[in-house]
């Protein structure tokens, strides 16, 4: 069975779906990897280490490959290049992606998105949606650290005392989480905020103080939060301005998959916060957590510096590839009969494979995208 590994061309991706250290599983699985030169460049991962691990460079992969691995899904020329019958693995969000939907359900692909993995045990290893949530968490804490010009932890020294700076983090999923940890690793004082009924028992075990606004919960499906009314929205807002105006650090990492992310701060409650105050919104290129945030810029909104995320986890490109070219093998490992041929024979009466296939045999076989786009 022939993988190819793609280069990815979209701006600002600079991950790659499989990195050398895993070439050498896909070969133990009977898997001829060919990987087009460059794949790994921006992720640090050169064309010398591939061919190192056993694999194969080779310009034209993708049109000899039985399955292509790729993190964003391919340009719909890229797609018509593949052979009938061929398999792919990315990342496929649907809704920004319909023309490549229409390319792969019409060249006779099989596709599998990554982030329609169902969040079950069992699919965990499979799970690249909290694996590169993960990666976001950890830059945003770094990132707002390197904006804000005061010391994180307390420090007594002869001269006086430093207070530590105040953090606050909205949403406490995997990234949320990742950013409180790192926060508290370098000394802040942090309080966090979700909707969810269990975000705050999983807030306080990494030591950070639980918001609790008195709200209702909005616990939703697979682990996410539900959508919120505009009523909720507004009180929501008026309960947490106090605690934003008193940060030094605010980190927005709120989104679901898929959906517009959650306005959770306005433009007023930035302007009420102190000279010299950082925003980071990882959710900014799904419309952002906060409100006049722009993706891929700083803009100054009041006294705060508000940084908006683009390709955040692109910004961390080798531990990134590395968390999701591990996913992508566990998925495809599932898939696959080893031999001395390897076998691509995706099983769609199991519940992962079912949930995360987009397109085959001609047709789209997810439900929803079939609603939206049509058979």
């Amino acid at each position: 069975m022939k993988v190819a590994v793609v280069r990815e061309t979209r701006p600002g991706e600079a991950r790659v779906a499989m990195v050398p250290e895993l070439v050498g599983e896909l070969t133990a699985l009977g898997c001829l990897v060919l990987v087009e030169p460059g794949a790994g460049d921006r992720a640090e991962f050169t064309d010398e280490a591939y061919v190192d691990a056993g694999a194969v460079l080779d310009e034209g992969a993708v049109r000899q490959a039985d399955l292509v691995l790729a993190v964003q899904p391919p340009d719909p020329a890229v797609v018509r290049e593949m052979r009938s019958g061929a398999a792919l693995i990315s990342f496929l969000p649907v809704r920004q992606e319909r023309e490549v939907v229409v390319a792969l359900r019409d060249a006779g692909v099989t596709s599998f998105a990554m982030e329609l993995v169902p969040r079950i045990s069992r699919a965990q290893p499979m799970d690249a949606l909290s694996s590169q949530a993960f990666v976001a968490g950890y830059r945003a804490a770094i990132v707002a650290s390197g904006l804000l010009r005061r010391f994180l932890p307390m420090s007594i020294t002869a001269a006086g005392t430093v207070p530590p700076a105040e953090v606050v983090v909205l949403g406490a999923g995997v990234a949320g989480l990742q950013a409180i940890a790192t926060m508290q690793r370098l000394g802040a004082v942090v309080r966090a905020y979700d909707v969810r009924a269990s975000a705050a028992e999983e807030i306080a075990s990494l030591g950070a103080v639980p918001i609790d606004l008195g709200l209702a919960p909005l616990d939703g499906a697979a682990g996410y939060a539900r959508e919120m009314t505009a009523a909720r929205s507004a009180r929501q807002q008026e309960l947490l301005a106090p605690y934003v105006a008193n940060a030094d650090v605010l980190i927005t990492t709120a989104a679901v998959p898929g959906l517009r992310a959650p306005v959770l701060v306005s433009r007023a409650m930035v302007e009420a916060m102190r000279p010299g105050s950082v925003v980071v919104d990882i959710a900014a290129e799904a419309g952002g957590n906060v409100e006049g945030v722009r993706p891929g810029e700083i803009v100054r909104i009041g006294q705060a510096q508000v940084w908006g995320g683009a390709d955040v986890t692109s910004q961390l490109p080798a531990p990134a590839s590395q968390l999701y070219a591990r996913n992508v093998l566990s998925l495809l490992t599932s898939m696959t009969l080893p031999g001395d041929s390897a076998v691509f024979a995706p099983d769609f009466a199991d519940e992962i494979v079912a949930g995360c296939a987009v397109t085959r045999d001609g047709a789209i076989v997810h439900p929803p995208t079939r609603d939206l786009i049509g058979g």
